[in-house]
């Protein structure tokens, strides 16, 4: 049962699950495979998307100038010209979104089912899916760190749309129209209003998974999560474990994992994460995040703070509200 640490903890919970999960080798085992393999061609594409949106610089001097000198079409093209290929971006990076939820689909459809009778012996025993799960959750929040700071993502696409509506009145014909037609246009813009568009799309990608598999109790999809928060704050917290990461990446990693289940939980939970009656222990994670350097925490402790559903309910516990202040 690897390598077992019984850990004393001062919470009410029931007793942690103590495991090392390794986030950096694991392997998958034959049952595991299949589903492997079909998360592997997405998360594949994951670093891709990221290092396109990283550098990401959008179009905003054409689009200024367009706006400021509305009657020289040449600045017009200009801007049409500089747009077009971003908006080709934008609908990419929101078609990844939607392979990533089909991933987590079966991602929790393998660590959810009765294979095994526990959410821990399921995490423990298959272990690759669970560093998949785990990468899933690393790359959704980078992605939403790097949008949030971004401005030129909205005001392109913003543009983008009424300059194809004002195309479309005057019977201009526009290239690129073919690339993000209006019904997509307007998904994508939803997609884009939101905060943090990624996690939103795998918090409402589990929800649909909960909805459209009655079979199974909802307890097994929101313990697989309290119990991936739990792992990840052991072995942050566990001397033994910790010394076992071979890079000081994989810290960052599984806090950043850690933060990412806690706020899926808040979503997907009806009562949330910071109930009392939550199965992940919000003080000890809390504690975890603020023990780092605080440099390499803040946007973590941030997205608690910010994205999250129920942290300010009147239920959630005062000591928690003031420890995220």
């Amino acid at each position: 049962m690897g390598n077992l640490l019984k850990v004393l903890t001062c919470t009410d919970l029931e007793q942690e699950p103590n495991f090392f999960l390794d986030f950096e080798n694991a392997q998958p085992t034959e049952a595991e495979r299949e589903v492997w393999e079909q998360v592997d061609v997405v998360l594949k594409d994951a670093k891709d998307i990221l290092d396109e949106l990283q550098s990401y610089k959008g179009a905003g001097q054409e689009i200024r100038e367009a706006i400021q000198n509305p009657s020289d079409e040449a600045l017009q093209e200009q801007a049409w010209a500089a747009v077009v290929p971003l908006v080709g971006k934008l609908k990419k990076f929101y078609e990844f979104s939607q392979r990533l939820e089909a991933a987590l689909h079966s991602l929790l459809g393998a660590l959810t089912n009765e294979a095994y009778s526990d959410p821990t012996q399921h995490l423990e025993r298959e272990q690759a899916l669970a560093k998949q799960f785990a990468e899933i959750l690393h790359f959704t929040l980078r992605f939403d760190e790097l949008k949030m700071t971004n401005p030129a993502i909205q005001n392109d696409f913003s543009y983008y749309r009424r300059t194809l509506s004002r195309m479309r009145i005057n019977n201009v014909p526009a290239e690129g129209e073919n690339e993000v037609n209006n019904e997509l246009a307007n998904r994508i813009s939803l997609f884009y209003a939101d905060a943090t568009p990624m996690l939103k799309a795998l918090s409402d990608g589990t929800t649909k998974f909960v909805s459209e598999n009655k079979n199974l109790p909802i307890e097994n999809t929101t313990d697989c999560l309290s119990t991936m928060a739990s792992v990840c704050k052991v072995m942050l917290e566990t001397p033994e474990y910790r010394s076992r990461f071979n890079s000081e990446e994989t810290v960052s990693f599984c806090l950043r994992v850690m933060v990412g289940v806690i706020i899926l939980y808040d979503y997907v939970h009806p009562v949330g994460a910071f109930a009392k009656s939550s199965k992940i222990d919000m003080k000890g994670c809390i504690k975890v995040l603020k023990d780092q350097p605080p440099s390499s925490v803040e946007g973590l402790l941030n997205a608690l703070r910010y994205t999250t559903k129920h942290l300010n309910d009147e239920s959630t516990n005062k000591t928690i509200k003031s420890m995220l202040q």
